[in-house]
């Protein structure tokens, strides 16, 4: 490989279901981070390919009480990124909670706290839209059956502009019973292009799926669907829930994870395209890329999100958490290198 070429992946550890934006010439994603605390790790990158992890958005899960002990798969699952109005939000589902918010004026924060803006079971996925042609404003989630036994279908919902609550009960917009071969919709990224609300959504399963499109002329539809990203005859299975950004010059790239296993959900990068039909074009015709020309962005000096960490004067660096709200006492500041533990009655 060459300094003019990337490989995939381009984040080689568990990023799962993440989402990107762009502010100026900065990008920032985010991830899933489940039963963890902090959570909502928020990352950086200048290229779309070098990112450094340089904070969360979460400090801790609420209620608190419930958080106290790990609980793993529960927490904070598939949130969405967005820059509107000056601030940075992330909507995001917990399965047995509903879908929360936070923002801030920066990415480095202040965040607000958690604001509960649907209570109920396997309300997850959600993605806001603020339409800058209608003054409107909308959000779409998908469902987990696991609480609700509701899946395959995403609902639709008119939102307040301030992002504080929800103003109808919801629709459902795309029912994937209906579309033959598909199951397991989920993970839906809301976009308006060229005239059209897009929805851009996995199905067919984490490990073995595909990327769909979807859009229409009006937000509550009707929808039609086209499969844009699948595995073909590479060794990039899945591949499953990304987002979509464009660069200050007009390049539309693509970013998704696949499960590889125990490594996690790794991240990759695709370029994409619009095609004659209107259509997004992603990766190589539809198949994820293994190395690609890089994007048009200035030179970056390598960089990835830290692995390791000496725990200089007793503290931990930012790529650790926990898998619970942490107590006092838990880890003790001292003047030496190292990190001391307490061990805790669960």
């Amino acid at each position: 490989m060459n300094t003019e070429t990337y490989r995939n992946p381009i984040l080689d550890a568990d990023w799962s279901d993440p989402d990107v934006v762009r502010v100026g010439d900065d990008f920032y994603l985010t991830a899933s981070s489940f039963g963890r605390a902090p959570g909502l790790p928020l990352l950086h990158s200048r290229d779309l390919v070098n990112w450094t992890l340089v904070g969360h958005a979460l400090e801790r899960l609420e209620p608190a009480q419930e958080f106290e002990r790990p609980r793993h798969d529960c927490g904070v699952w598939a949130p969405s990124l967005r820059y509107h109005d000056e601030r940075f939000w992330i909507f995001w589902g917990d399965p047995d909670q509903g879908i929360f918010q936070v923002n801030a004026p920066e990415i480095r924060g202040p965040w607000t706290r958690p604001r509960l803006l649907k209570a109920g079971k396997g309300l997850i996925d959600p993605c806001p839209l603020w339409d800058e042609e209608t003054g409107e404003a909308y959000l779409v989630h998908a469902w987990a059956k696991s609480r609700s036994g509701i899946k395959n279908r995403l609902t639709g919902h008119r939102m307040h502009p301030d992002g504080t609550e929800l103003l109808d009960e919801g629709k459902v917009i795309v029912d994937a019973d209906r579309i033959p071969g598909w199951f397991t919709l989920e993970g839906p990224k809301l976009y308006k292009h060229d005239g059209w609300y897009w929805i851009l959504a996995p199905a067919g399963s984490v490990e073995t799926g595909w990327q769909g499109a979807f859009r229409s002329r009006g937000f509550f539809g009707p929808y039609e669907e086209k499969i844009v990203l699948e595995q073909k005859d590479t060794d990039v299975n899945g591949p499953h829930q990304g987002g979509w950004v464009r660069t200050a010059t007009g390049e539309d790239w693509f970013l998704h994870f696949q499960q590889r296993g125990a490594y996690g959900r790794v991240v990759h990068l695709q370029p994409m395209r619009w095609g004659p039909d209107g259509w997004p074009v992603l990766g190589d015709d539809g198949a994820p890329v293994a190395e690609h020309r890089r994007p048009d962005l200035p030179p970056q000096p390598p960089a990835a999100p830290a692995t390791d960490d000496d725990f200089p004067g007793g503290r931990y660096g930012r790529q650790w958490q926990w898998t619970a709200n942490p107590g006092d006492g838990w880890a003790t500041q001292h003047s030496g290198d190292g990190l001391r533990l307490t061990c805790v009655r669960s």
